[in-house]
């Protein structure tokens, strides 16, 4: 049975203490889920070969793909200040999102309806989330009949290992929704890994690219941001939506399953 890997990606920060700053209210975790020989066999090579293509100049630095950088433009990835070279590279990278084979679940968290919501006792919003989107990778690997584990890109020491104790409890305990029984049933390890951004993980640096426009999108939808801009996250946008985004198997929908407004 091939294993499958769910890749987390992070956009905003935990902190209850700035709830209402528009610009800290809301937390969003995107999983990727991949294949392992999908990973091995294409994703990989292909996100190595466009790298050489556009950014690698020196065989012993390697191109961390990193869309805040990519964005702004800053080395590696200044040849994108050229509008010719931005254009070829974008129109090869949405090609290589449409083609490789993943499926997407973005959980948001609105800090501030959170806080508000709960004014007793608050879970915290990192890991209320990743609880949630686990349950969805949990029943994406039940319906399949599949079994996979979890990476997330590390945020530091403390941090690393409140998460990695934080997995293990749902691995233990399971939650009100999902028994502990499937969760063990359905993944590999009682444990978390967590690796540097430098270790240049393909599936990380994939929901990297892919976290911040899916975001965006869910909270548009939801009526949370005001934003009429047509950027290039839409495209990368409407390529989720037409074939990966986590689906109910049955009905094809969404919301829900592949894109999830919490509380």
């Amino acid at each position: 049975m091939a294993l499958h890997r769910l890749y987390v990606d992070e956009v905003g920060n935990h902190d209850m203490t700035h709830a209402d700053d528009p610009n800290q209210r809301f937390l969003s975790l995107t999983g990727v889920i991949l294949e392992s020989e999908h990973t091995l066999r294409m994703l990989r090579p292909e996100m190595d070969n466009i790298k050489r293509e556009f950014f690698q100049r020196d065989p012993d630095e390697p191109v961390i793909f990193h869309r805040k950088e990519m964005v702004n433009k800053r080395p590696p990835f200044h040849a994108l200040r050229n509008p010719e070279t931005e254009q070829r590279f974008n129109t090869t990278l949405l090609t290589a999102l449409a083609r490789w084979q993943y499926w997407v679940i973005t959980i948001v968290i609105d800090k501030k309806a959170h806080r508000d919501h709960y004014q007793v006792w608050h879970y915290h919003p990192y890991h209320y989330c990743l609880a949630v989107l686990l349950e969805r990778f949990l029943l994406f690997l039940h319906y399949g009949d599949l079994r996979g584990d979890v990476m997330v890109e590390s945020r530091g020491g403390r941090e690393d290992r409140k998460l990695k104790e934080s997995y293990t409890r749902l691995y233990e305990r399971g939650t009100d929704n999902i028994p502990p029984e499937r969760w063990r049933s359905r993944l590999t390890s009682r444990e978390l890994k967590v690796k540097p951004k430098s270790a240049d993980i393909a599936g990380l640096q994939l929901a990297d690219l892919i976290a911040h426009p899916s975001r965006r999108e869910v909270l548009i939808e939801h009526q949370l941001i005001v934003d009429d801009r047509h950027t290039f996250g839409d495209q990368i946008c409407a390529i989720l939506r037409q074939s990966k985004y986590h689906r109910n198997w049955q009905t094809g929908q969404i919301e829900g399953y592949g894109k999830k407004l919490l509380p």
